[in-house]
């Protein structure tokens, strides 16, 4: 019996002119699908995946390696090809186009990915990279879903404590932080004080994990340690005191605002900067000012 939106090895039962029937020889015939005479694996690939057969055609009894899904007349299919994406899975993929039913999807197939407008949780346009889920729904069809992606997102990743990581942002909540999805498939969130800049869903950010959370889940920030990201700091606050003049007209006591409109940082952070550049003996503190040394 074969499965939508899996990945399966299927027995041959029977072959024709326009290709082969895959299922199991234990079950009815009704329960075969078509494996299109095109996406049939020539000799060579049978044999890699463990058929003995010596013929120039598939022949009953091989197993083949195939996805199942639903062509354009929603009947079940099987090909030979891969998609970006499997049932329960997430993947970042592109829009190809958008219509009037919701937007579709590049997966790899020859049949685009349908995602509805119900299942959207922004509107989405020609070219957006979007990160969804596979699912079936009423109607018994594969469709994508940027509004179940939190759930079916992976909570077993290699990483580790100061691991840096490449995450895709699939929402912002400004009381909750950023949601992201780290290598388009496993589950992370940047808490709002770890954020850096503005935050947009639908990019791709670097990011360092802060904790492994108890369920798999990772803590993530976009700031370095506090070794490294020191000595950034300290180099950004030269660097823009160097183009002011060689001074700015406040200290390290300044409001966070007036310190975040100059440097675009918090106050602790230019706190630290500036401690590190007084103890290296590049600025001085005078007369309410900072100097450049």
């Amino acid at each position: 019996m074969y499965e939508l939106g899996k990945t399966q090895i299927l027995t041959v039962t029977r072959v024709e002119p326009i290709g082969c029937y895959l299922g199991d020889h234990y079950e009815s015939r009704a329960n075969d699908v078509l494996l299109p005479a095109k996406w049939i694996p020539d000799v060579s690939e049978l044999a890699s995946r463990g058929s003995t057969d010596d013929a120039a055609q598939v022949a009953v009894g091989d197993k083949i390696e195939v996805f199942i899904y639903k062509d354009s007349e929603d009947r079940p299919i099987a090909t030979t090809m891969m998609p970006k994406i499997r049932l329960g899975e997430t993947a970042v993929l592109t829009v190809i186009d958008t219509t009037k039913i919701g937007a579709f999807l590049d997966w790899g197939l020859e049949k685009d990915l349908l995602l509805p407008f119900h299942e959207q949780t922004m509107r989405v346009r020609k070219r957006d990279d979007v990160l969804v889920t596979l699912y079936i729904d009423k109607s018994e069809r594969l469709c994508a879903s940027m509004s179940k992606v939190y759930h079916a997102l992976r909570q077993d990743s290699p990483y580790k404590k100061n691991d840096q990581v490449d995450g895709f942002i699939y929402e912002v909540d400004e009381e909750t932080g950023a949601y992201v999805a780290v290598d388009g498939v496993y589950s992370g969130r940047i808490a709002p004080q770890e954020i850096r800049g503005q935050l947009l869903p639908g990019k791709w950010i670097k990011a360092r994990v802060t904790a492994v959370k108890a369920d798999g889940k990772l803590d993530l920030s976009m700031q370095k340690r506090v070794e490294d990201q020191m000595t950034d700091d300290a180099q950004t606050v030269l660097t823009i005191i160097g183009r002011n003049g060689g001074s700015i007209p406040f200290t390290d006591k300044a409001s966070p605002e007036q310190i975040d409109r100059m440097f675009s940082m918090s106050k602790n952070a230019f706190k630290r900067a500036v401690g590190r550049l007084l103890k290296e003996e590049k600025v001085r503190i005078a007369d309410g000012r900072i100097e450049i040394i």
